[in-house]
């Protein structure tokens, strides 16, 4: 394995800052208007996480209807938000194992299952959204899951990678924390003739 790619003390800090990235990829989510929009001009179509927007072709108005009227839209909304709230916890979590020297690979693998826990969330509203959305409400023209929903599943993609990353760190606490010696080879036979 590649040691978690964080097998040094300054790499410490790579984790919650992806962590820190995946929360600011979910806030582009949570508040972006493009989770879904139309192909090409004419713009007739828009809509959130919260409210699906159309327009006539020479309208310039966005006439919006919430999607928490519906249960489904609860419930991608309610999904999502959840699992961003324990994103937040698990980032302040992160911050506090490592910087205090003794918690620090204590509660690590619990910092991981509650990031899986999280991306189960996330991808339940991800899921729901657009299976939902193109059931229940009527789309005009070509319509496209655009730029913030793809934000929604790239915090989601981020937030399993730091998982795996938090789930495996504490096999290498010793090489993280600098406590196993360096290994080192001999190429040469007068030096080390055992080794031929």
């Amino acid at each position: 394995m590649v040691v978690c790619s964080l097998a040094c003390w300054r790499c410490r800090w790579l984790l919650p800052l992806l962590l820190g990235l995946a929360i600011i990829m979910g806030i582009i989510a949570l508040a972006g208007r493009g989770w879904l929009e139309s192909e090409s001009a004419p713009y007739v179509h828009q809509a959130s996480l919260w409210e699906s927007c159309t327009r006539g072709e020479q309208d310039l108005n966005w006439n919006c209807e919430s999607l928490m009227d519906y249960g489904w839209g609860r419930a991608a909304a309610a999904t999502y938000l959840v699992g961003f709230v324990i994103l937040v916890i698990c980032f302040a979590l992160a911050v506090i194992a490592f910087s205090v020297e003794i918690l620090r690979f204590n509660f690590v693998r619990g910092i991981g299952g509650l990031l899986f826990v999280v991306a189960a969330f996330q991808i339940i509203g991800l899921v729901i959204y657009p299976v939902k959305f193109t059931e229940e409400i009527p789309l005009t023209g070509a319509n496209m899951f655009s730029w913030a929903y793809g934000f929604g599943w790239a915090s989601t993609v981020v937030v399993i990678g730091c998982a795996f990353f938090f789930c495996c760190l504490p096999n290498w606490e010793d090489e993280v924390l600098g406590n196993i010696k360096p290994t080192y080879y001999y190429s040469s036979p007068e030096r080390a003739p055992y080794l031929n």
